[in-house]
């Protein structure tokens, strides 16, 4: 009778599940006539390559924002950023719970999953702070950005403003700057406008930092000491990986700019890759080494439970401290003092070999199919993998079959490499018994 009923489906298909829905659901209203400027039918191809990079958070586009999709189309994209910016399960269970409807153990343990959260108490409540936390830094970073739009496109202005302060602090990239400045320029017209700069930026570091460390700071105010381990870390890794990019990029790539727009371009392209997906240079002509730094910068990301993709900065945090443990023949990592466990940099060690294995696998495929520079394709997918969405303009001529590429990469780098690993292998298949050991020489 037992094998009549369908087995239990587990968080974490929950969580694919929900982001694939609304990524589908997108796709479907953007190939309406309504949400094109030339009120024709979009292929379904680029509608759903569109919606996953918006629900993704990505920014990686093949039609520009601003020139092809009407405001309908441009409020779709929106709404979809939005969404991928909160989290589906997320917002599904805010919606629940101010309806008066009772979350259940299972809904809050996807929560738990969703958000990354340290515990299942507290994450509904958690949900109303996130929201709070979004809806009024993406307020003032519209009121932030009024001068600077309104002073240059009148009315419309304001529309950009909201569009774009939601696009930053969502860390997606998408911009509609295409008409005023040429499709696919991002905020390059911009380049050297503090007032445009700076929100932008911060825009995108309060979103990348991650709510549960927004927690903390509502929690502890300024005695840093008191945070948890996990916040310190973020703050410590995200301080540093924009700091000493930037350094490089002053003295290195923009040291020919003047004064005022070479602190603009190093700090907006320090900032930008982990993982925005706006501009204010050409990243082409960059130097080999300054691409270099931008795909790593990519493949880093931001921190969990944030708006941001990526491998994360705890990752690399984790996978360093372990390290410098190893050099010094300790047997854990240690951080702030509290020692990391092995499940952790386990953790951390698979997904740096699943994200730099799939986005060399992918670009490998691309450079072959497409006829293109590997160093070029390695830039295009680790920006989706990472879900950044910067681009060397590759991505609007790519093929059907690369497209596709992207788009799975775009996914897995939102939901998760983890989630969808632990949705694929049920837990039953969890070791219960062990090999006898034998030891290998590594290094």
């Amino acid at each position: 009778m037992a094998g009549r009923f369908p087995k239990k489906i587990s968080s974490f298909q929950i969580i694919i599940l929900g982001f694939a829905g609304v990524i589908l659901a997108g796709a479907l209203l953007l190939t309406l006539p309504i949400a094109s400027q030339s009120r024709e039918w979009t292929s379904f191809a680029d509608a759903l390559f569109t919606s996953t990079s918006a629900v993704c958070v990505t920014g990686l586009i093949v039609q520009d924002t601003a020139t092809y999709w009407s405001y309908f189309g441009q409020g779709i994209i929106l709404m979809l950023i939005q969404i991928g910016g909160i989290g589906v399960i997320a917002l599904a269970v805010f919606i629940a719970s101010i309806s008066g409807k009772k979350v259940s153990l299972m809904q809050r343990s996807t929560l738990q999953d969703s958000i990354s959260a340290h515990q299942i108490g507290g994450v509904v409540h958690m949900t109303g702070f996130i929201i709070r936390v979004v809806l009024y830094t993406e307020l003032a970073g519209a009121i932030l950005l009024l001068p600077v739009f309104c002073s240059n496109y009148g009315w419309a202005g304001i529309w950009m403003s909201v569009f774009h302060s939601i696009s930053a602090f969502c860390n997606a990239g998408f911009d509609l700057m295409g008409s005023r400045t040429g499709q696919y320029s991002s905020l390059t017209g911009m380049a050297g406008n503090p007032a445009l700069v700076i929100p932008i930026c911060l825009l995108i570091i309060l979103g990348g930092i991650g709510f549960l460390t927004w927690s903390d700071v509502k929690t502890h105010k300024l005695h840093v000491k008191r945070y948890h381990m996990q916040s310190k870390v973020i703050l410590a890794t995200s301080a540093v990986l924009i700091l000493f990019p930037m350094l490089w990029l002053f003295f290195g790539e923009y040291a020919a700019e003047p004064m005022k727009d070479r602190l603009c371009l190093s700090l907006f392209q320090a900032v930008t890759p982990r993982t925005a997906g706006f501009n204010t240079s050409d990243l082409g002509a960059l130097t080999g080494v300054g691409r270099m730094l931008i795909i790593i910068l990519m493949l880093i990301g931001g921190s969990p439970g944030s708006t941001a993709g990526g491998m994360k900065t705890t990752t690399i945090a984790v996978l360093f401290a372990n390290a410098t443990q190893v050099f010094r023949r300790r047997k854990n990592a240690q951080m702030f003092g509290r020692r990391v466990d092995d499940g952790t940099v386990k953790s951390a060690s698979t997904i740096l070999v699943m994200y730099l294995f799939l986005a060399l696998l992918a670009a490998s495929v691309i450079s072959a199919v497409e006829g293109i520079s590997l160093e070029k394709c390695i830039f295009e997918t680790g920006s989706a993998i990472a879900t950044v969405g910067l681009s060397l303009g590759l991505t609007p001529t790519l093929g059907m079959l690369s497209r596709g590429i992207l788009i799975v990469l775009m996914f897995f780098g939102r939901v998760g490499g983890l989630t969808i690993i632990y949705a694929a292998i049920s837990a039953r298949s969890a070791e219960v018994s062990k090999c006898p050991e034998e030891k290998i020489t590594v290094g």
